[in-house]
This record gives structure tokens, sequence and C-alpha cells, in this order.
């Protein structure tokens, strides 16, 4: 049988390349984008893809979460991957901190993947059962933070870490993964044309990092090639 994969903010990035994996792999990929009419590569994916079905979901809207795990209520999932994330403002600097726009970021980064937990767990329980894996960064690693600033992102990744690090203990005993995986400095319109890798190339590490997942590394923090990350 097909194992499922439920993955969120699939219309671009690592998300998009998250999907074209799981799917090329015949994987049921159940794909979330906030807008469907402009998700042009995303859709066309359908044309090639029968096991890619595609769902319309604000990650910030928690009864919309509710509706759609709702209307998934029959299906087992072996992967959840809360992939949908925001940078915010880039280039200000300490005192110039928009707090609106903090509060955005840590409602798309760090609020909507708990509630995309909670709401999604019968079916993660139903799968294998599944793992839950949570797309953070590097940048919110305590110990790597060398040279300050990016105090929004930064701080919604960490406490992202920190969400996860609670799930692990509150999900393992049921046999449930969960994880926070560092995708790379990736080229997309987050991570900008400098970055070092392409959204294939963290895609495929990560889909590897997750496919070879033990127990024991539930509640850890890794990196798309495999390396543990301190927190």
């Amino acid at each position: 049988m097909n194992k499922t994969v439920l993955i969120t903010g699939a219309n671009r990035g690592v998300g998009l390349a998250l999907t074209v994996a799981y799917l090329e792999a015949g994987w049921q990929v159940f794909a979330t984008c906030r807008d469907i009419a402009n998700a042009e590569e995303l859709t066309h994916r359908q044309d090639v893809f029968p096991n890619l079905t595609i769902a319309e979901l604000d990650v910030t809207d928690h009864q919309a979460i509710m509706h759609l795990a709702q209307s998934m209520e029959s299906v087992s999932l072996d992967l959840l991957i809360n992939n949908a994330g925001y940078y915010g403002p880039k280039g200000y600097g300490f005192g110039n901190t928009d707090a609106e726009e903090w509060r955005k970021v840590f409602e798309i980064n760090t609020i909507a993947p708990l509630k995309i937990a909670e709401a999604f767990y019968p079916q993660l329980k139903q799968g294998t059962p599944g793992v839950l894996a949570c797309l953070s960064s590097k940048v919110g690693s305590m110990a790597e933070n060398t040279s300050g600033g990016g105090y929004i992102y930064r701080s919604s990744k960490a406490a992202l870490n920190s969400v996860v690090k609670s799930l692990s203990n509150d999900l393992l005993p049921e046999g449930i993964i969960s994880i926070a995986l560092h995708p790379g400095w990736v080229q997309t319109e987050m991570g900008g044309p400098n970055a070092l890798i392409d959204s294939q190339t963290s895609a495929l590490g990560l889909k590897k990092v997750i496919d070879n997942l033990t127990p024991a590394d539930s509640g850890l923090f890794m990196d798309y090639q495999g390396h543990y990350l301190p927190w």
C-alpha cells in the first residue's frame, strides 16, 4: 500500500520540491497552499501525478485546519511535513523591530505547526505510526547564533524547536517521531540568490533523513545531510 504524506506550503521552494520528491517516490501526497489559483507549478503536477491531492489552506486559520483534518478523517498519515513558513522583514536592525510582523511570523512559523499537529494527530496515529517533521532553521539555534540580528525569524524558529521538543515527549510514547529539520540555505524566494543549494538538493536530502529516522531521533534537530544540530 502506498505511503501518505501531508505537506504544507507546497506551492513553491522547498515545499514544492518535497512534493515532487514524494510523488516521484510513489507516495500519496496531500499538498496545501494558500491560493490554488496562483499555484500553477503545483497544479500542473496533477496532470502528471494522479497521486497528488491539493487543498487550499491558510495555516493561520485554525478553523480551516480543523475542517481539512475532518475532511481527511479516514486518511492514515505516514508523514506530516510542516513546511509553510514566513521570513518577515529583512534588513532591519536592533531598534527597528516591527511587532506586528513579529506576531505574523510567529503565527505562521510557530503556532501553525502545533495547531496542525494537534488537528492531524489522529491520522498520524493511524499511520505506521507516522513522523511529524517541522522545517526549522539553523538560525533558530542558540549555539549557532554568533552574529545577532534577525530577531523575528530567529526567535520564531527557536520557539518552533521548543514546540518540537515538547511534541516528542508527548507523542513518542504512541510511536510518533517528531523532528526539527534545517533544510540548508536554499535558493528560494526566502533564501535569496546567494544561497548555497537548490530546492531539489534540499528536498532529496530531507527525504533521505526522514526515511532513516528512528525513535531515538525524536525531539532532535537535524539538517538535510543528516547532521545533528545544537539547540
